[in-house]
């Protein structure tokens, strides 16, 4: 089963508008004083936080969708090994046999005929 990648976050508003007050803000002289804990140093560091998280999620998307791919690639083989092995065992051993059955096939003798409904008697 293929699935499309997930969807990746990109900037959001709020990093935008967060970068474009960070650029208004260094070119106010002198650097405006809010306190100690409205600072342009801690508000540029919590930009390039936000930053470096959204990349490390957008990176671990894409490490989870590689997973998934190498995951649905084995699953397929693993299908097609299962097919093969109990082609290989009914060719062996016969299709009305036991061994076809303990592996999971169902014997031939087993499996209900088709009954045909007869036609209804014409007046």
């Amino acid at each position: 089963m293929t699935l499309m990648a997930r969807r990746k976050r990109t900037s959001s508003q709020t990093l935008e508008k967060a970068r474009h007050i960070l650029a208004g803000l260094k070119q106010i002289t002198p650097t405006p004083e809010f306190g100690p804990e409205l600072t342009e140093a801690l508000f540029e560091a919590e930009i390039n936080g936000y930053t470096h998280d959204l990349e490390a999620f957008n990176g671990g998307l894409a490490d989870l969708d590689d997973q998934q791919n190498r995951l649905d690639g084995r699953e397929q083989r693993l299908s097609d090994f299962s097919q093969r092995i109990q082609a290989a065992v009914k060719a062996l051993y016969g299709p009305d046999s036991s061994q076809f059955e303990v592996i999971g096939g169902v014997r031939r003798s087993d499996r209900k005929r088709r009954t045909r409904k007869s036609d209804p008697p014409a007046y």
